[in-house]
């Protein structure tokens, strides 16, 4: 039975994030947001809700494995599974921004994490932990993050209006920078609400689920949390990338496992830290060392040839495999 809910906790988490980002786009539109900072803010969130539930609500209850183990296990994921099923699918052209800046920045992200998990060496400490100032340490490169992509943007913006000037082609300012919404700010409003407690009741049923099975088989908390939680959060993660890749959307593809990975990081960990100090299993530094390895690889990949083939994806889908019996068999 318990496997049940932690399959219905997965649809809540699942819907859940799909209905908060409808309707909070909807509300968005409804009040003259610009489309650029709902892409930024709500899409961002609400594709990374399901981990941003599961680690926030493990935090809270302790559940310190499940906590960290699904944000590392989802990271590794993404860059494995989900890049990789989606350059299976079809290969994955990259733009130069995201090799020279976005990248990097995971890179820097992951290796941050490292680093403020290692308390051991660090500050000679006897444990260590993922503390309020850790947190606001990710919060703060987080929103530098969402700095340099508001600037993008907006340059690019600029650039599109400087376009259609030059090219005499009429365009009202509302049309350039809005879209309206086609959904009333009543219904908008109740699909948000009804996102958000899908949102945390199946991070809820989830957390709670994944702690019984971890004790029903004598596994740990971090490998639940590097396994079934992760693949499961990372479900709206796969579903958009594939999709995308499928429609040859590469930026989408790519970006968007980019985008969450170091949401995943910087922002998750730094607000569960801000909620309550995460115990860090010192079992858990190779399997960060393994994500920055893996985020480094596909750096490679992308870079060698500003693409990444359908024979890479195959390899890093099958490097996945390898991780998954790595992780059982430690366990």
């Amino acid at each position: 039975m318990v496997y049940v809910f932690l399959l219905f906790g997965f649809l809540l988490l699942v819907k859940g994030a799909d209905y908060f980002v409808d309707g909070s786009s909807s509300i968005a539109r409804s009040l003259r947001i610009p489309s650029l900072l709902i892409g930024l803010t709500i899409v961002a969130f609400g594709t990374s809700a399901p981990e941003a539930a599961v680690s926030v609500t493990a935090s809270i209850e302790g559940q310190n494995g499940i906590a960290l183990g699904n944000i590392i296990g989802s990271n590794i994921f993404n860059l494995l599974c989900v890049v990789g099923m989606s350059a299976f699918i079809k290969p994955l052209s990259v733009k130069k921004s995201i090799l020279l800046k976005e990248f990097p920045f995971l890179i820097l992200s992951s290796v941050l994490l490292l680093i403020l998990c290692n308390d051991f060496i660090f500050q000679n400490s006897q444990n260590s932990i993922l503390s309020l100032s850790d947190g606001l340490v990710f919060l703060m490169f987080f929103g530098i993050f969402i700095y340099y992509l508001v600037e993008v943007s907006i340059n690019s913006r600029n650039k599109n209006r400087n376009l259609i000037t030059n090219t005499n082609i009429e365009l009202s300012n509302d049309d350039s920078i809005y879209t309206e919404s086609n959904i009333s700010l009543s219904k908008s409003i109740v699909l948000s609400i009804i996102g958000i407690l899908g949102i945390i009741i199946g991070g809820k049923l989830v957390v709670d689920c994944s702690s019984n099975i971890a004790l029903s088989f004598g596994v740990s908390q971090k490998m639940v949390g590097l396994t079934i939680v992760s693949i499961g959060t990372s479900l709206p993660e796969f579903i958009t990338s594939v999709v995308a890749a499928s429609k040859g959307e590469s930026d989408i593809a790519l970006g968007n496992v980019i985008g969450s990975n170091i949401f995943n990081i910087l922002f998750i960990l730094g607000v569960s830290s801000l909620i309550t100090p995460i115990s860090v299993d010192p079992s858990l530094f190779l399997d960060i060392c393994i994500m920055i390895i893996v985020t480094i690889v596909a750096y490679i990949f992308a870079i060698r040839k500003k693409d990444i083939s359908k024979f890479e994806g195959i390899i890093l889908i099958g490097s996945y495999i390898l991780y998954m019996i790595y992780v059982v068999l430690k366990n």
